[in-house]
């Protein structure tokens, strides 16, 4: 039992040194491969955050243009990332009461959006 317990060093505590530079060398390059996959994954993300909000913006305009008696918005609108400065008929109906989960009435992407009287929309990404 006392020839066991002296190969693994039985009553001695703490790292060799040797052990201890081997787990950093691990932990590096675990990091040096998992820092630019987050990274990529970040980007991928803010441009599809865009196309998703560009989305819901073409799909509250339409449902705003049906519910209108012209069919058409008031009039073309610059570039602007608050939607609630976009009407139709006569500023009876405003385009921030269509959009859901907007932070007020201003786009949460920081997105700037360009509206023709018909209902084109173009998006202006920051």
């Amino acid at each position: 039992m006392k020839k066991i317990l002296r190969q693994f060093r039985h009553g001695e505590k703490g790292f060799t040194l040797i052990e201890l530079l081997v787990v950093v060398a691990i932990l590096g390059v675990l990091a040096a491969v998992a820092v630019p996959n987050v990274g990529k994954f970040i980007g991928e993300g803010k441009a599809e955050s865009y196309e998703t909000e560009l989305h819901n913006v073409l799909t509250a305009t339409m449902a705003m243009m049906a519910d209108s008696s012209a069919g058409v918005l008031d009039a073309d609108y610059a570039l602007t990332n608050d939607l609630g400065t976009i009407h139709a008929d006569s500023g009876n109906l405003t385009l921030s009461s269509y959009v859901t989960g907007l932070n007020g009435t201003v786009t949460k992407s920081g997105c700037s959006y360009a509206f023709t009287t018909l209902g084109a929309v173009t998006q202006d990404t920051p």
